[in-house]
């Protein structure tokens, strides 16, 4: 059969089965067809994005978490940080004193190195522009720096890889 031929034959039956009583039947039929074919195309689509959103979320669970333990570690890791600048020139000289704060000193060391090998990571502010999407300005002061500039960090803020664990509270300048 010539391709001429099957294009005749096509649009023979094409007119006769609109005359039919079954083109009627099998038009409505092809109807259903298209549209069943194009919902299993649509739920398959649907199958494969709630299967990429629920492997993102996977992935974005076990890349966090931690955040939770870590936030809380934030609290020992500044009772540290207190216990060290309380510490006078006088009980450094003290020999049993020296000793103690020589473990105190090891554990901060300590803890900052777990904070490193698990991102956590402490926020950059004195000096810089008050940035509210990792600071929280407390006060601000008059200075000589420029208005909006952090010139004091009242607790050091703290990110775990890319999100924030806890602002770093500041206190910005203010314009003259």
């Amino acid at each position: 059969m010539t391709p001429e031929n099957e294009i005749e034959d096509t649009e023979f039956a094409a007119e006769h089965e609109a005359d039919s009583p079954h083109g009627e039947r099998i038009a409505e039929l092809e109807q259903q067809l298209d549209e069943a074919t194009a919902a299993k195309l649509y739920a398959a689509a649907e199958a494969q994005n709630v299967r990429r959103r629920l492997e993102a979320e996977k992935v974005q669970a076990s890349a966090y978490a931690v955040t939770g333990f870590a936030r809380d570690m934030l609290a020992v890791k500044d009772n540290l940080d207190r216990a060290l600048a309380a510490v006078t020139d006088e009980l450094r000289a003290d020999a049993t004193a020296a000793n103690f704060l020589a473990g105190i000193e090891a554990t901060a060391r300590e803890l900052d190195s777990i904070f490193a090998r698990n991102a956590v990571t402490r926020v950059e502010a004195k000096g810089l522009p008050m940035d509210p999407n990792r600071h929280q300005a407390m006060i601000e002061v008059p200075s000589d720096a420029e208005a909006g500039t952090i010139v004091e960090v009242m607790q050091p803020g703290y990110m775990l890889k890319d999100r924030l664990l806890r602002p770093a509270l500041v206190a910005v300048a203010k314009a003259p």
